[in-house]
């Protein structure tokens, strides 16, 4: 737009979105995730390649986990639960991260695209380097770094791995009786096992003996599953 008297009008502020705006940055998103990986996209270059400013990105998406999940529809982004369970005391956090994920995985409105994001990941190499990649950096490292300490990033993959398991075990395999259990059994069996996989024998952060205070047995390597 021109000003008679001094010339071009510099454009402020986010750029106003069409009714089809954030179904081309979904769109946009979504090719770039899929062909470039989790780490090399940015939402400058989503905005750019949808032709839309970047703040319009953040301003429907708020930051990349957000557009992620959005992006592969998922309208209860694991990702983004973990950032909350994380906050808070840290010796909760197993019991946080375990309900927030059964709620997310028991809602049937949100369970649905995850179910078909993990068929994605198995039937296509690109969906699953694009979660593994997804899974190492936003929930892993995560972990790692609010757990500090030595071996903190295995610590963190033993505890996922256990999630992982579950997960599978439960909403996609549905043995039984897991998956006819309520959360409250759930908890009951699977908390000791993922304090165990954070802080080894003793189940609690910076505890001697623990992972998480310098000791490191045999028995603090490998956490075993339900039965074993």
């Amino acid at each position: 737009m021109m000003n008679s008297a001094e010339g071009p009008t510099p454009r402020r502020g986010r750029r106003a979105g069409s009714p089809g705006t954030r179904e081309q940055i979904l769109a946009v998103a979504r090719h770039r995730f899929l062909s470039e990986g989790y780490h090399a996209v940015t939402l400058r270059s989503v905005a750019a390649g949808a032709g839309v400013d970047l703040a319009l990105v953040s301003y429907y998406f708020g930051s990349k986990k957000g557009l992620f999940g959005a992006a592969l529809a998922l309208t209860g982004n694991p990702a983004v639960l973990l950032v909350e369970a994380l906050e808070g005391e840290l010796e909760t956090f197993p019991e946080r991260a375990l309900r927030l994920l059964l709620g997310v995985w028991d809602a049937p409105d949100s369970a649905g695209p995850l179910r078909a994001m993990i068929g994605g990941a198995a039937q296509d190499p690109a969906v699953a380097l694009l979660v593994s990649e997804v899974v190492q950096r936003e929930m892993v490292d995560r972990i790692a770094g609010r757990l500090g300490g030595a071996d903190a990033r295995r610590r963190a993959c033993l505890f996922g791995t256990q999630l992982a398991g579950l997960i599978m075990a439960r909403y996609v395999l549905c043995l039984q009786p897991l998956a006819s259990l309520s959360a409250d059994e759930i908890a009951r069996s699977y908390l000791p096992l993922l304090r165990q996989a954070l802080w080894g024998r003793s189940g609690r952060p910076g505890r001697p003996g623990g992972a998480a205070g310098g000791a490191s047995g045999a028995g603090d390597r490998w956490v075993a599953g339900p039965g074993a």
